[in-house]
């Protein structure tokens, strides 16, 4: 097929330049129907911005420029069928669980997943058996699940239906997928993976392998992330034996939004185009660039630059002050400068470098002089490093997500809740590795170490109760 086509992009082009009278939805007609003051910002995308009209195909049941957008992707990343998703990962985590495992059925789980698995396994109703990922005291940051825990969680419960793991983390780390998949698929294992940072991933060299081409059943992707795509644009792709591609495609239909956002499914196009048309010497000109931003970083003293043990994403680079200020001061101090990263935690910034074309100039100049200027007065003190586990690698629930729905909940003392059954997600920062789950049993070493990290200033995500020695439980 001819990578360089963008047939859903040429026909919402085409249909654009017919210059037609809008009686249809949005209610923008087209751009004639807009606030005055706003219009400058958004003319060009509101020209674009239309709904399924005769030649513009149904995302819900393709037959033309979709369908034929969607099998470019497919033939790209070579899997048997893909999809477009307008309303981000989430939706296809979601679909990609519900499609592929039932009611009932032991699903092992990497314990730092996104909040959208956790969903998926609660709507569909499963016995998750949660495996804790590796944990990386130099990075303070959690990573994947290695083979081995697999190999015991499968011993230990025999009967699982499916995997679903991380690839890469959102550091860029990864894992040796290709061994867990083949000694999954030796099982008659589903293997799901949530790649959503790694759409960027299937190149001949010089980056990490995409887990569609390490033989995973279904792979989701954040095209928005990482390819030049519009936000929420996102890809799911199918390449299984073992999963009922109709049932793919229900849920795709049930939980996607029936008026699906036309910019957004264009951008997926273009990003497409981009990536498999992208050529080894603008990939070699962009790690060169990386390079020479590394080599940047490198030479200020108040920063240590991180290194991947092994393999990793080359486009994610992650700093580590070396002084008193933690990685949300500095974060702050480079915003001053107009230079806003993709995250920071306790320890790190991560900055996400884009896909350049050779010749394509990008601001490191600015960024490491903005650094210098911040931390070139600041002295070299060391870090506090800690390691942040939980007691078991292996644990399920200990109440169904069914008999959750149903119960109360009460806020108790942390000091009382030892015996009872959690109702809220405990997630310390780093390394964002969900210490209690819902559904969990809380035992008094959960306590004792919660209680050491609140005293130790650790920063939880939501839970307001936490922060006063409080703990959402279900009665009894």
């Amino acid at each position: 097929m001819n990578q360089k086509n963008t047939p859903l992009y040429d026909a919402l082009i085409n249909h654009k330049n017919k210059k037609t009278i809008s009686f249809h939805v949005p209610g923008h007609k087209n751009g004639k129907v807009f606030l005055k003051e706003a219009y400058p910002v958004f003319q060009n995308i509101l020209n674009v911005d239309v709904t399924e009209l005769s030649g513009l195909d149904d995302l819900h049941s393709p037959s033309e420029a979709i369908l034929e957008a969607e099998t470019l992707l497919a033939d790209y990343y070579e899997v048997k069928k893909s999809f477009f998703l307008i309303n981000g990962s989430t939706i296809g985590n979601l679909a990609m669980i519900l499609s592929a495992v039932g009611e009932g059925d032991e699903v092992l789980v990497q314990r730092n997943c996104h909040k959208s698995i956790m969903n998926g396994l609660s709507l569909a109703n499963v016995k998750p058996i949660f495996i804790a990922p590796e944990f990386n005291k130099e990075w303070q940051v959690a990573g994947g699940i290695p083979l081995n825990s697999i190999k015991e969680a499968v011993k230990d419960y025999p009967q699982v239906k499916a995997l679903i793991v991380t690839y890469p983390n959102y550091y860029g780390m990864i894992t040796n997928l290709k061994e867990i998949i083949t000694f999954c698929h030796e099982r008659n294992i589903i293997v799901l993976v949530d790649e959503a940072h790694g759409a960027h991933f299937k190149r001949s060299k010089g980056l990490p392998a995409s887990a569609t081409e390490l033989g995973a059943d279904m792979v989701v992707q954040s095209a928005h992330k990482t390819l030049p795509a519009m936000t929420m644009g996102s890809y799911l792709h199918y390449n299984s034996e073992r999963i009922d591609l109709e049932r793919v495609k229900m849920f795709l239909r049930m939980l996607q939004s029936s008026s699906p956002s036309y910019p957004i499914m264009a951008s997926l196009d273009l990003a497409r185009k981009y990536i498999a048309t992208y050529a080894e010497e603008d990939l070699e000109y962009t790690l060169q660039m990386i390079s020479q931003f590394r080599e940047k970083l490198n030479r200020i003293p108040s920063i240590k630059l991180l290194l991947y043990k092994g393999e990793g994403d080359p486009l994610k680079i992650t700093i580590q002050s070396r002084t008193a200020l933690v990685g949300f001061d500095l974060q702050s101090k480079l915003e001053e400068h107009g230079i806003f990263t993709e995250l920071a935690d306790e320890h790190n910034i991560l900055f996400i470098f884009p896909l350049l074309k050779r010749g394509d100039v990008y601001p490191i100049e600015e960024v490491c002089y903005a650094i210098k200027m911040e931390m070139g007065e600041e002295e070299i003190s060391e870090r506090n490093i800690r390691e942040l586990t939980k007691g078991t690698s292996i644990s399920t629930l200990q109440m169904t997500y069914k008999e959750q729905q149903k119960k109360k909940v009460e806020i108790i003392p942390l000091s009382e809740a030892s015996g009872r059954v959690c109702a809220e997600s405990i997630i310390p920062y780093p390394p964002g590795i969900p210490f209690l789950l819902p559904g969990e049993l809380i035992k008094g070493e959960d306590i004792h170490q919660i209680h050491n990290l609140l005293e130790a200033g650790s920063r939880f995500q939501g839970g307001e109760n936490i922060k006063q020695y409080n703990l959402k439980v279900f009665h009894h």
